[in-house]
C-alpha cells in the first residue's frame, strides 16, 4: 500500500520520521531561507559558467541534498510535496545534468526513514480497532514494512491465514497536516523550488498548492480510501492482468486500512526487467488508467510509480486509492466523441464542438477549431506515429513543448477536469521510463475511441472479453 509516495517490494509505503517540526512559521522559514540561499549560489554559477564555459557539478548534489534533509524532517504536507517533486525528477520535465542527482538524494524521501515506534504502533491500531491486536491479527509484524508522511505499513496474516498489509495513521498526521494546509504560503514557497529544477516546468503556483492540498486532503481520510478500492476491486475482481487487493473492513477504520497483501517487483525492480515484461506492464497501466475513465468512470488520480506492484505474469497490483475522481456518462461519452473526432475523423470543427460540449475548453475561448485541432493531436503524438512505437522520454517532453502550448493557457476547462493531465503526463512517464512498445494506435484505440473494437494485443482481447462479462454480469445485478 504505497500512500503514493514510493517504490516498495509488498504494498508499502515509504520515507518519514515519527516526530515533525512544530509551527507553520519555523516550516515556512526554514524552506524560504534554504530556497533563497540556494537561488543565490544558482545566480553565481551561472555567471561562472558564462564567463568560464565550466559549470560546477557539485552545486546540485549540495542542493538535492539540502532538501531532502529539510523535507526529511518534514512529516506531512511538505515530506508528501518533496516525494512528489523526487517523481518529477525522474522525467524528462529535469534537464540530463540534474535529473540524476536530485532523483537520488529525493528518494531517500521514500526508502529507510526511521518508524513510528511498535509501542506507539499498537497503541494507535488497539484504540482504533477497540480489541488487542492480538485477537484481531493472528501475527502482525511490528517492524514496518516502510515508513511515510501520513503513515506506516506492517505485514500481518489473519486468523483464517490471509496474508494482509495494516496501514496505520501516525497520531497527530490528519490535524497537522490540515494545520499546514491553511497556510498557502508553505505550499507556495515550495513549489517555488520547482522553477529551479525543472526550466520547463510552467504553472501557477497557488492553483498547484491547492490542488496537492485537496488531494492529500482525501488522503487522511482512510474509511474514504478503502471504500474507493472497494469500488475498484468490485471492477476489476477476476481480471486478467489488472488486480487491486482486497479491503479488510472489519478491521479497517478512520486511521487504520487493512488489505490484501500484494508482493512482487518494486518499481526500481521492473526498470530493469526483460522488455518483453515492461511491454506487458506498459499495457497494463495504460489500459488501467483510460479504462478505468472510459469504461468505469472512475479514475486513480495519482500515478505514481510507487502505487504499483509488478508480477511475472505481466500483471500489475494497483495501491492508494486515496486520491479517485469520478466522472458522470455525459462527460465521458463528449471526451470520447472529442478523441474520436481528433484521431479518428480527423475533423477540426468536429474537434471544437465535441470538446467545447465535454467542457474541455469554452465556447469563447479566443483559440482558433483549427489551432485546438493541432493541439489536441500533437499532445498526444504517439497515437499517430507508425507503430509498433517504444513510448521514450521526448513523448513526454513533447507534451510539454508542444508548438502551440501557448494557446493551452488561454483555455478555460472545466474544474472536474483538473487531474486529467496529470493522470495523462504520469501515465506517460511511467510508460517512457519503462521503454513501453506497443502498437499504441491499436491499445488507444480500443480504450478511447471504441471499447468493443477488436484489439490487435493478445492482452487487449483478454481485456475486451473480461468487459464483456463484466458488462454482462453488471446488467444482471
Amino acid at each position: 500500500m504505497s500512500n503514493g509516495e514510493g517504490p516498495s517490494r509488498t504494498n508499502g509505503v515509504s520515507g518519514s520520521e515519527e516526530e515533525a517540526p512544530k509551527g507553520r512559521v519555523r516550516r515556512v522559514s526554514s524552506l524560504a531561507g534554504l530556497t533563497a540561499r540556494t537561488a543565490g549560489e544558482a545566480i553565481a554559477i551561472g555567471l561562472r559558467t558564462k564567463a568560464t564555459g565550466t559549470g560546477d557539478p557539485e552545486f546540485h548534489e549540495r542542493t538535492a541534498e539540502r532538501y531532502a534533509m529539510l523535507l526529511g524532517r518534514s512529516k506531512g504536507v511538505l515530506m508528501k510535496a518533496g516525494q512528489m517533486l523526487s517523481f518529477m525528477a525522474d522525467t524528462p520535465l529535469a534537464s540530463a545534468e540534474i535529473q540524476s542527482v536530485y532523483q537520488t538524494a529525493l528518494s531517500r524521501l521514500n526508502s529507510n526513514a526511521p518508524p513510528m515506534s511498535a509501542e506507539l504502533a499498537r497503541e494507535v491500531l488497539e484504540r482504533d480497532l477497540g480489541r488487542p491486536a492480538k485477537q484481531a491479527f493472528a501475527e502482525l509484524d511490528w517492524n514496518p514494512l516502510a515508513a511515510a508522511s501520513i503513515g506506516q505499513v506492517h505485514a500481518g496474516r489473519l486468523h483464517d491465514g490471509r496474508a494482509v498489509a495494516v496501514k496505520i495513521q501516525y497520531p497527530g498526521a490528519a490535524q497537522a497536516i490540515r494545520s499546514d494546509l491553511r497556510n498557502v504560503e508553505l505550499l507556495a514557497t515550495f513549489f517555488s523550488l520547482a522553477f529551479g529544477i525543472f526550466p520547463r516546468l510552467s504553472f501557477d503556483l497557488r492553483a498547484a498548492a491547492d490542488e496537492l492540498g485537496r488531494r492529500i486532503t482525501e488522503e487522511l481520510d482512510y474509511r474514504r480510501e478503502a471504500a474507493n478500492q472497494t469500488e475498484f476491486a468490485r471492477h476489476y475482481r477476476g481480471h486478467p492482468f489488472i488486480h487491486v487487493p482486497e479491503v479488510v473492513h472489519e478491521l479497517s477504520t478512520d486511521r487504520v486500512l487493512t488489505q490484501e497483501l500484494a508482493s512482487g517487483r518494486n518499481w526500481s525492480e521492473a526498470l530493469e526487467s526483460p522488455a518483453e515484461l515492461r511491454d506487458q506492464w506498459g499495457e497494463t497501466i495504460y489500459r488501467f488508467a483510460y479504462g478505468s475513465f472510459a469504461r468505469l468512470g472512475v479514475v486513480h488520480a495519482d500515478p505514481h510509480p510507487g502505487n504499483f506492484i509488478f508480477h511475472e505474469n505481466g500483471s500489475v497490483s494497483f495501491l492508494d486509492f486515496g486520491c479517485v475522481k469520478r466522472f458522470s456518462p455525459a462527460q465521458i461519452e463528449a471526451c470520447r466523441a472529442t478523441f474520436r473526432a481528433a484521431y479518428l475523423d480527423n475533423d477540426p470543427l468536429r474537434t471544437w464542438r465535441a470538446g467545447t460540449k465535454a467542457g474541455l475548453w469554452g465556447a469563447s475561448d479566443a483559440i482558433p477549431p483549427e489551432e485546438m485541432f493541432l493541439v489536441w493531436r500533437e499532445m498526444r503524438g504517439y497515437l499517430l506515429e507508425e507503430q509498433p512505437l517504444t513510448i521514450t522520454p521526448a513523448h513526454v517532453t513533447k507534451c510539454f513543448d508542444c508548438r502551440f502550448a501557448n494557446a493551452v493557457r488561454h483555455m478555460t476547462a472545466s474544474a472536474e477536469y483538473t487531474v486529467m493531465p496529470r493522470i495523462e503526463i504520469g501515465t506517460l512517464s511511467l510508460l517512457a521510463q519503462l521503454r513501453a512498445t506497443n502498437d499504441w494506435q491499436a491499445v488507444g484505440g480500443s480504450e478511447l475511441f471504441d471499447l468493443e473494437r477488436p484489439s490487435l494485443t493478445a492482452m487487449g482481447r483478454r481485456h475486451l472479453a473480461f468487459f464483456q462479462r463484466y458488462s454482462a454480469r453488471e446488467a444482471s445485478r
